[in-house]
């Protein structure tokens, strides 16, 4: 593909070839096509596909890449946010401290696989895991329902980090600041 001219992106089976016009990345499907069929093999006919990044984006590696930024793809999002639910069950008789211990190992290495993605992600996603905690808190104080309202200012930020809570969008920041020196 390079001795073609094409930009391309390969991991294990998976690739992307980056075009400029919709003829050049036509051509290059072809030329794939041929070369894969030469060789006794097809290509996946729902995941292989002609499309331009800035208009319906495309996935690859667990990101969704469109307009040139990069996001977790749902199902990425959604695998993670399962994991952390499974940590954070309400009844979970740890500690707080073990409660955190424990998801901040998921958070660092999910942070370190997405630390590409667009910066809203990050402070989307701790407040969303800050509400599971607050809601662990509540059941604990004999409220229902989930973290909200009263708890936020009861059970602020500040609190969260001070029990050593991963924050994925500081650690973000961190990265940014890091890349630009």
């Amino acid at each position: 593909m390079a001795d073609a001219g094409y930009k391309m992106t390969r991991y294990a089976d998976d690739l992307v070839i980056q075009c400029s016009t919709r003829e050049e990345a036509e051509a290059a499907l072809a030329m794939v096509k041929a070369w894969t069929a030469d060789r006794g093999l097809r290509l996946h006919p729902v995941k292989t596909k002609t499309v331009h990044a800035d208009e319906e984006g495309f996935e690859f590696l667990g990101y969704r890449f469109i307009k040139h930024r990069r996001f977790p793809r749902k199902k990425s999002l959604a695998k993670f946010k399962d994991t952390i639910r499974g940590k954070t069950k309400r009844a979970n008789g740890h500690s707080l401290q073990a409660i955190i211990a424990d998801i901040n190992r998921t958070l660092r290495g999910w942070f370190e696989y997405f630390k590409h993605c667009w910066r809203t992600t990050f402070a989307d996603l701790d407040s969303w895991i800050r509400m599971r905690l607050r809601s662990i808190l509540r059941k604990r104080a004999g409220r229902k329902g989930r973290g909200r309202g009263a708890d936020h200012q009861r059970y602020c930020n500040d609190f969260f980090a001070e029990q050593g809570l991963f924050s994925l969008k500081a650690a973000h920041v961190r990265e940014c600041q890091s890349s630009l020196r």
